[in-house]
């Protein structure tokens, strides 16, 4: 909601230039989800703020929900998130569709670990996905690509 918030700022570039950039941001992430780049993710993979914890537990536990529930403290393992953040924030769009994309990304987030309970063989659905991240990771970022890209050329 942030992001789509924020998206005003950009609308004084011309919705091909924003277009062109998601595209652009998407391409780098295939590149990096393809292991042809190499590109840190802004993320913080620690969990738990142990040094707020030892000197203010309640502040620490306020600061940690802050934190996870805004999505600045989390581990993501694959680029299509920020893709898909970059997309709100330069789209342009309504808040509705930031507010849209942030359910999906929810509801993503919470099928995973769903899916892997109901397998009910949890060790070999871990082996399987690491199998298949790669490609999963690939896709989506090459999924979103063509998805702006159709939106670049719409707007040209």
């Amino acid at each position: 909601m942030a992001l789509g918030a924020l998206s005003g700022l950009s609308a004084p570039l011309p919705a091909s230039w924003r277009y062109a950039a998601i595209v652009s941001v998407a391409l780098l992430g295939v590149l990096r989800e393809a292991r042809v780049v190499t590109i840190p993710l802004p993320q913080n993979a620690r969990q738990v703020p142990q040094d707020v914890l030892r000197h203010s537990p309640r502040r620490g536990a306020l600061r940690f929900g802050f934190e996870l529930g805004t999505g600045v403290r989390t581990y993501l393992s694959a680029t299509a998130p920020y893709v898909l953040a970059v997309a709100v924030f330069l789209g342009g769009q309504r808040l509705q569709v930031a507010a849209l994309a942030g359910v999906g990304f929810g509801v993503g987030r919470a099928t995973t670990p769903l899916i892997r309970r109901a397998s009910g063989a949890v060790e070999g659905w871990d082996a399987d996905l690491l199998g298949r991240l790669r490609i999963i990771t690939v896709w989506g970022c090459a999924a979103l690509a063509a998805a702006f890209g159709l939106l670049l050329l719409h707007q040209l």
